[in-house]
């Protein structure tokens, strides 16, 4: 495959997760993007490739669903990893969510879901494309839980995380979150920041967040808080460059604090400005504010 695409993303995942938001913006953002492609057709289509316009399949997008045979799925990652070998630039992005908030996004719809039928429940459908895909979401090279996600959020990660991200490359992301709305099912690393002063408990902090400069100013003031950022900060220094040197693409750092609105916000940013200088490539998020 000497004219094969350079680069080639997989995107799979839940049915209502968002699977198609992401194809849809890297869509928009230049790539190939071809969905529901059977398994099975995916090598005679990169064939085919080579005899088309190279600037076009340079940059190509695949959506693969649950609807193909099991035996397909099972043996998907070692396709990938025979592409790889031919020297194709494979990235899978698996897109998932909660159980609840499938429910509650085919109700707003109102869509069949593709593995639904007479006598089989929404629920067992879920469950059962959990089950076939899982394969796929053990070889993913990102995992996107978009639980707590809004489509505008899910296409700005696309953009700035996969899009943008340069070939060969680390992309790092840090992202604040409230444990009393969960952890984040896609996070590699997880610190829990509920040790530190909160000003939650300060009437007139209570209604700012961790980017509001009153904010910063009180939890500055506190050893105990820039120790955490100082240590956090050195765990990840020594660890990233072991990620990078077995070429991992991505690497989620998720930082909690009870709420998601003050502790956990300034530390996600102290991190992100800390790894920013260091040239790594850098996406702070926060997931409840």
């Amino acid at each position: 495959m000497t004219n094969s695409p350079r680069r080639l993303i997989v995107v799979t995942g839940l049915s209502g997760a968002g699977k198609t938001v992401v194809l849809n913006a890297l869509e928009d953002l230049d790539y190939y993007c071809i969905d529901t492609l059977p398994i099975g057709l995916l090598t005679e289509f990169l064939r085919q490739g080579q005899e088309a316009d190279q600037g076009l399949y340079t940059k190509m997008v695949i959506g693969i669903d649950a609807r193909n045979p099991l035996h397909t799925l099972c043996k998907f990652p070692d396709l990938l990893d025979e592409l790889e070998s031919h020297g194709i630039g494979v990235e899978l992005i698996f897109v998932e969510a909660d159980d609840e908030t499938l429910f509650q996004r085919f109700s707003e719809t109102r869509r069949k879901h593709p593995l639904s039928r007479e006598g089989v429940s929404l629920s067992s459908a879920i469950q059962r494309e959990r089950e076939l895909l899982s394969t796929l979401r053990n070889r993913a090279n990102l995992r996107i839980d978009t639980t707590h996600t809004h489509v505008h959020q899910l296409r700005d990660l696309v953009r700035e995380r996969i899009a943008k991200r340069r070939s060969g490359a680390l992309s790092l992301q840090f992202i604040s979150f409230g444990y009393k709305n969960s952890i984040p099912h896609d996070a590699d690393f997880v610190f829990d920041v509920r040790c530190l002063p909160n000003p939650h408990w300060e009437p007139q902090l209570r209604d700012y967040t961790g980017c509001d400069q009153p904010v910063i100013e009180f939890l500055e003031r506190s050893p105990l808080v820039q120790e955490m950022v100082q240590r956090i900060s050195a765990f990840l220094g020594f660890w990233i460059p072991q990620f990078e040197a077995e070429n991992r693409s991505y690497l989620t750092v998720a930082v909690g604090c009870t709420g998601g609105h003050h502790r956990s916000v300034y530390i996600v940013r102290q991190l992100g400005s800390h790894f920013s200088a260091l040239g790594k490539i850098v996406l702070v998020t926060h997931r409840d504010i």
